[in-house]
């Protein structure tokens, strides 16, 4: 037997035995295992993990048995409904949710099983060490999940945490506040309680002004016996310092105290201007509902409270040429999975573009090349003249098309990947054909609000700010930069903690202005996103509809002037009800094709306007 064949069926038996032992530790016999590249998951009885090399040294092993056992304590050990009781509507809380409920179950469950604590170990050391958490320095460079998680866990087993992260994480322990490190202390008591645990978890995220009040008041009467009861004016400056506590820290990291400050100072003004809340009243909680009310006239028109600080920049100029490789690397890894299916949907693109590339002929002219097929007619009548035709391109060439992408949290892990890979896949298929291709995307600069936000503070916090937040668009590949020269950039979507807030509205605008700088015929615009526009920062001092409503707008007038083709697909999010045309898919694997689908459908369209073209303007005698 070959050395090549002795690794592939190791590499086979050792997929069996992680997929037996996996089911075996779930204890469900009907989980379904699959290897593909990219990052592990679980959806529903679904399991996905990493494809193993052939070569499987014993670093990957341990690393692939820690995702799979991941997986399996997660099935066994966690409540789905419970869960879902209990988690918060906010996004960037819900992600937090999710991470301290993952802590909790492979701690507990591994506490009798120490081969499997050693390779969540391993899992853990290695995810710490490639997402660089030694070379961090500033506390924000952290994302909040990954940051509350790791506290979770040595709280929870008692032991610290890897030595790559020892360092930025000494940056978080002293910033919580101690309301927010009771949470963690109760959440450590009540580890094996999904409940009890689920209720100090949100008592955590409400400490940092991430929970909503209502939500967490119910839970605290649930708790009754347990902890002191609130006072009424307390619960204001509570609910108060969760709207406007953002100021301190972009991170969350203020202390409590101060958050309850600035909150009670804000609360006489609103009181006193606004009239919305009576004595004793329980507050709506969050910082998407403080203010609701409707705002007057001149406070209404969307605006920037300052544009000074807002990043307009290309991929290359986010991280070094290195680190940009490796990202690209690790998005080919995960392409190798897809190429197959998505490559097939290209192919099928790009032939039915080439067919309409297909010259058309304009019959019956003056000068030209000489029409063979006429001249029978001259010999039945000399009197004719003789017919010339000349070759006419195609319309379609005359066109470009502008992918613009969600940069957002919600898009972490699989979404993200797919549509990196995607835009990589359809970037290559439309330059075969002639077409320009522009890759963008958009996020913030900080979560909660930057430099914009800090000097709002500066001021004074001056009534109805407009947007809080610094913005980020990123310039993947431009549409006359060739895709072998961008190809690299692509992979910066990958990058750990670049994706933030989303503010649509103005991304929409400025995606907009570069396409109508173009000197292409036809512009197509595809906005592919996973959610409604959502900034903390933003929100906290604006009403709740604050971005949506100016989303709406910029949308209306783009499908308005009708000089751009707008669509939009929405990943598990219905942006039917913001677009005329527009597709929800539910997972984003179905990305690929619904890209492809619906270009070819508007290039389809144009072909049939084309045909239509040509037919009026044929002599009648060709007709």
């Amino acid at each position: 037997m070959s050395g090549s064949s002795k690794d592939l069926t190791r590499q086979e038996e050792f997929k069996r035995a992680t997929a037996g032992a996996l089911r075996a530790m779930a204890r469900n016999a009907e989980v379904q295992v699959a290897y593909q590249p990219g990052p592990s998951g679980l959806a529903g009885k679904r399991a996905r993990l990493p494809l193993p090399t052939r070569a499987l040294p014993p670093s990957e092993m341990a690393r692939l048995r820690g995702a799979a056992d991941a997986i399996a304590l997660r099935l066994r050990h966690h409540d789905e409904a419970a869960h879902a009781a209990r988690t918060p509507q906010r996004r960037e809380a819900r992600e937090v949710f999710d991470a301290l409920e993952q802590a909790r179950v492979e701690v507990v469950g591994s506490r009798s099983m120490p081969g499997v604590a050693a390779n969540l170990q391993a899992r853990l050391n290695e995810t710490c060490e490639a997402e660089g958490y030694d070379r961090m320095t500033r506390k924000d460079q952290l994302p909040l999940p990954a940051a509350l998680s790791l506290l979770a866990r040595e709280r929870l087993s008692g032991e610290v945490a890897p030595q790559a992260a020892q360092r930025i994480l000494e940056l978080w322990r002293g910033t919580l506040g101690e309301q927010a490190d009771a949470a963690l202390e109760e959440m450590a008591r009540f580890g094996e309680d999904q409940d009890r645990f689920a209720r100090a978890a949100r008592r955590l995220l409400s400490a940092l002004d991430l929970a909503e009040a209502e939500v967490e008041a119910e839970a605290e009467e649930d708790e009754a016996g347990e902890e002191g009861t609130e006072t009424a004016s307390e619960q204001e400056n509570s609910a108060e310092g969760e709207a406007q506590s953002q100021d301190s820290d972009p991170m969350m990291g203020a202390e409590p105290e101060t958050m309850q400050g600035e909150g009670a100072e804000e609360d006489g003004e609103a009181e006193e201007e606004d009239g919305v809340a009576a004595e004793g009243e329980d507050r709506p909680g969050g910082p998407q509902q403080r203010k609701e009310v409707a705002p007057s006239d001149d406070s209404s028109a969307y605006r920037a409270f300052t544009r000074k600080f807002d990043e307009e920049i290309s991929a290359e100029d986010l991280c070094d040429a290195e680190e940009l490789a490796r990202l690209r690397q690790q998005l080919d890894q995960q392409l190798s999975h897809l190429q197959g299916v998505v490559s097939k949907l290209a192919n099928r693109l790009q032939r039915r573009l080439l067919a309409q590339q297909q010259r058309a002929w304009e019959f019956d002219l003056e000068e030209g090349t000489l029409d063979a097929a006429r001249l029978a007619r001259i010999v039945a009548n000399p009197m004719l003249s003789l017919s010339y035709k000349r070759e006419r391109e195609a319309d379609f060439r005359d066109t470009v098309v502008t992918l613009l992408i969600d940069n957002s949290g919600s898009m972490r892990g699989r979404p993200i990947s797919v549509a990196a890979m995607c835009s990589d896949i359809l970037a290559r298929t439309l330059e075969r054909c002639s077409v320009k291709v522009e890759i963008l995307g958009f996020t913030t600069r900080a979560w909660k609000g930057g430099q914009s936000r800090e000097r709002w503070v500066q001021e004074g916090k001056p009534r109805n700010p407009g947007r809080l937040n610094d913005l980020r668009h990123v310039i993947y590949k431009g549409a006359d930069s060739p895709w072998r020269r961008a190809r690299k950039n692509l992979g910066l979507m990958l990058r750990e903690g670049l994706l933030k807030e989303n503010i649509d509205g103005e991304a929409l605008e400025w995606a907009y202005r570069r396409l109508l700088a173009r000197p292409e015929r036809r512009r197509i615009l595809m906005v592919i996103s996973d959610g409604a526009p959502v900034d903390d920062s933003t929100l906290s001092v604006n009403p709740g509809n604050y971005l949506e409503r100016h989303l709406r707008k910029v949308i209306h007038d783009i499908e308005q002037r009708d000089i751009v083709e707008l669509i939009a697909i929405g990943i598990g999010h219905d942006v039917t009800r913001y677009y005329r045309r527009a597709v929800t898919i539910v997972d984003a694997e179905e990305l690929g094709g619904t890209m492809m689908k619906k270009l070819a459908e508007l290039f389809d369209e144009d072909a049939a306007a084309a045909f239509q073209r040509a037919a009026t303007e044929r002599s009648p005698l060709v007709a």
